[in-house]
């Protein structure tokens, strides 16, 4: 356990595998789950009724124009969540150095659902998401899956897996198979916010 988190310490975790979460008696506990899950992009599924949801235009979709509303909202969903204020604090600092990413679902100008997470290298680390509206996280999850496939991105971590994850086909491998994949991704110049997909594999990691 450590009772200080820093951004520095934060990304270092990522690329070693582990990742923060706070823990009920205000300080911040580090986590490696073996096994790992993962979103496979060969079997990501998308229903029938959510292909629909998604083509109907019902909800628009931004990236990382409301980062600090989504991770505030990730963090009110439940209680005793582990999005402390040293965590909101932390990613925030890690979204304005370019390395934490927001996809959000909009619906008549409110936002109504979206996710986060941390890119580095090919590597994209999902950490929570949260809807107000039926399906709008999950627009959201399929949006943030195409881009990342768009971009050559190659490690899509989804740390454990959840009725909800499993749904879309998430698959676990061990700690060492992922620890494995995890430093080939990271390895590799990524752009999340590339304009242009075809530029996304020739810039810096983001």
């Amino acid at each position: 356990m450590s009772e200080v988190i820093t951004p520095e310490m934060t990304l270092y975790g990522y690329q070693v595998g582990v990742f923060p979460m706070a823990d009920p008696g205000g300080g911040i506990a580090w986590f490696s789950p073996d096994p790992r899950c993962i979103f496979s992009f060969e079997r990501f599924h998308v229903s029938r009724s959510l292909r629909q949801t998604v083509r109907s235009g019902v909800f628009h979709v931004r990236v990382n124009t409301a980062f600090g509303r989504v991770i505030r909202a990730c963090a009110q969903r439940r209680e005793g969540t582990w999005i402390s204020a040293d965590i909101i604090r932390v990613y925030s600092e890690l979204r304005r150095r370019g390395h934490a990413h927001s996809v959000e679902t909009w619906r008549d100008g409110r936002l109504v659902g979206g996710l986060y997470g941390v890119a580095i290298g090919a590597a994209f680390f999902g950490e929570s998401m949260f809807h107000r509206e039926t399906d709008a996280s999950k627009v959201a999850l399929v949006a943030l899956i195409e881009r990342l496939r768009e971009r050559g991105y190659t490690l899509i971590d989804t740390q454990w897996s959840t009725p909800h994850l499993a749904s879309f086909g998430v698959i676990t491998i061990p700690r060492a198979e992922y620890l494995e994949r995890l430093a080939a991704a990271i390895a590799l110049p990524r752009r999340f916010d590339a304009k242009d997909p075809s530029d996304a594999r020739h810039d810096s990691a983001s």
